[in-house]
């Protein structure tokens, strides 16, 4: 069902806008040049700023499903979070004048999490969105991309009242492999989300080998 909800959302995107008023403004529509489009997953448990990540960032208005939350936010949720992602997230953003990246947002609760396979799949890369006041949160996260052969990068969201640890500290306490970018960010900024882009896409290109590039 998401697999068809995300195919819909990339056709609806790609259309032709060109009598469209408007559609030569960034954001309206694909620029000409773009040869390359790549799907990236914003992925995390609940209440970490994925919807905040994407909307932040996006170069059109984003695709939300938010929906009030049927009771209280769980244990270490902030109790201002009264919305949640029930289905996903959908953003666009170009990196330049040839290369756009689809951002898919997945759902932070676990009831919604049927949904992931739909959404990961075909996904190039992830981001992986932490609260560091409840790492352990994002362990299946972690795995269930692992599972997938998903590289990814963790990128901690720097709320207002959480302490600040250095990135080697938050790198063992979540047991990453070395090579895994562990970056911080403030997922309300769009120069600091462009980053954490900016951050996957190289980590990615160092994925390839010498003789692919």
């Amino acid at each position: 069902m998401v697999s068809g909800a995300s195919d819909r959302a990339l056709a609806a995107d790609a259309r032709d806008t060109s009598d469209v008023p408007g559609a030569d403004v960034p954001g309206a529509g694909l620029p000409a040049t773009t040869s390359v489009a790549l799907k990236i997953a914003v992925v995390g448990p609940l209440g970490v700023g994925k919807t905040t990540f994407v909307t932040s960032v996006s170069d059109i208005a984003p695709l939300t499903t938010e929906e009030p939350m049927s009771g209280p936010p769980p244990a270490g949720v902030p109790a201002t979070k009264t919305t949640t992602t029930v289905a996903m997230d959908f953003g666009r953003i170009s990196i330049d004048e040839r290369v756009v990246l689809y951002l898919f947002g997945t759902p932070g609760q676990e009831r919604f999490w049927f949904l992931w396979d739909g959404l990961v799949e075909g996904a190039l890369g992830a981001i992986v969105l932490v609260d560091v006041r409840r790492l352990e949160e994002s362990f299946d996260v972690l795995e269930r991309l692992e599972d997938r052969s998903v590289p990814f990068v963790v990128a901690a969201n720097c709320f207002p009242d959480a302490p600040v640890y250095p990135v080697e500290e938050l790198r063992a306490a979540m047991d990453l492999p070395t090579p895994v970018p562990v970056i911080l960010c403030d997922a309300r900024e769009r120069s600091s989300c462009r980053d954490v882009l900016l951050d996957l896409s190289t980590y990615l290109l160092e994925l390839v080998p010498n003789t692919m590039r």
